[in-house]
């Protein structure tokens, strides 16, 4: 029996991506670990394309729908311009239930100047609680897109917001009673409010312009998950100093109450950064300006230094990304610890 999550690294390239043989000559970025865009040429233009799921939120559904997958294009530094989205509801859905997801999907979408091209919607008793798969666009002159393959010993290791954003929010919005006990009433508001910063648009953007050796937005497996990605994909050592890793104090709580790793939650909302060493500043000074927290948690290293974490003076190696923190706590019965 599989875990709930995402399929580990070794099983994604086993089970899905060796199953994939033919090869397009059109296609110029392919599946990979830590991939998250497909990008195509389209005779002067590259295509920039993403798909993912939510299937751990329900309230927010709609809007975390639309921020899912244009954050993915973003993460290669493209404004994302349409989105398609295949909605699964369950039997016992109502009008204003469809109301609801669809209207919250397009506000969000309208606010990020994408339009909703696209999709499909039904009733289906193959799920008990709402599922939509999102697959979102952009372009970009051909070669400016944004890729990890350029990381380089001695860049700079940034993150932007704070981890865990995504996380607390959901966590927050499906077990608010719960969390009374730990939460004062302005802290909890404040952690559902962590849904409303899910976006990395402006931030993927803005460093696109500076330019980058590579982005990833932050969604399951969290930071630690995030940064092993992306040496994965540019063969690459890391290290990461996790006092450095910016968490908010509501996070904080919530990560202790349910006994969950922040630094291994679902956090969209925040982007990974790769950055030379003399574009440094004036990265920092770009996200300044764009109102966007930025922090500096590390460096790139050669791969034979390994993907490792610092805590308290000690090294330690990264593991692999596995199911997300949140699954231990959202769609169950959590009794109080």
């Amino acid at each position: 029996m599989l875990k709930t999550g995402k399929l580990d690294s070794d099983l994604l390239r086993e089970l899905v991506f060796d199953k994939i043989t033919y090869r397009s000559k059109d296609v110029k970025v392919r599946p990979g670990i830590g991939e998250d865009c497909a990008v195509v040429d389209f005779d002067g233009c590259d295509c920039v394309m993403s798909t993912d799921p939510i299937t751990a939120a329900v309230s927010d559904i709609g809007r975390l729908s639309i921020h899912i997958t244009c954050n993915d294009i973003a993460s290669n530094g493209v404004q994302p311009l349409g989105i398609m989205l295949a909605v699964m509801l369950p039997e016992g859905t109502t009008e204003e239930d469809v109301s609801h997801i669809m209207g919250q999907a397009a506000e969000t979408a309208g606010a990020l100047g994408v339009e909703v091209i696209g999709g499909h919607t039904e009733i289906t008793p193959a799920v008990n609680q709402p599922v939509i798969v999102s697959t979102a666009i952009g372009k970009t002159a051909a070669g400016c897109y944004q890729s990890g393959d350029d990381m380089a010993p001695g860049d700079w290791i940034m993150m932007t917001k704070a981890i865990g954003l995504e996380g607390s929010g959901i966590i927050s919005c499906d077990h608010e009673e719960k969390l009374r006990d730990v939460l004062s009433e302005g802290e909890l508001a404040r952690a559902k409010s962590f849904l409303d910063l899910v976006s990395v648009v402006p931030e993927g953007v803005a460093a696109g312009r500076v330019g980058t050796h590579g982005m990833h937005d932050i969604t399951e497996g969290g930071i630690m998950g995030a940064v092993w990605e992306m040496c994965q994909i540019s063969g690459r050592g890391a290290q990461i100093w996790e006092e450095e890793i910016p968490i908010e104090p509501e996070t904080e709580k919530i990560c202790r109450y349910f006994d969950i790793d922040p630094t291994r939650l679902i956090s969209s909302g925040s982007m990974v950064i790769i950055v030379a060493d003399e574009k440094k500043e004036q990265m920092l000074a770009a996200m300044a300006e764009a109102g966007v927290r930025c922090s500096v948690i590390g460096r790139v290293e050669e791969r034979s230094f390994g993907v490792m974490k610092k805590s308290a003076g000690e090294m330690s190696e990264i593991d692999p990304p596995y199911a997300d923190e949140i699954y231990k706590v959202v769609g169950k019965e959590i009794p109080k610890p």
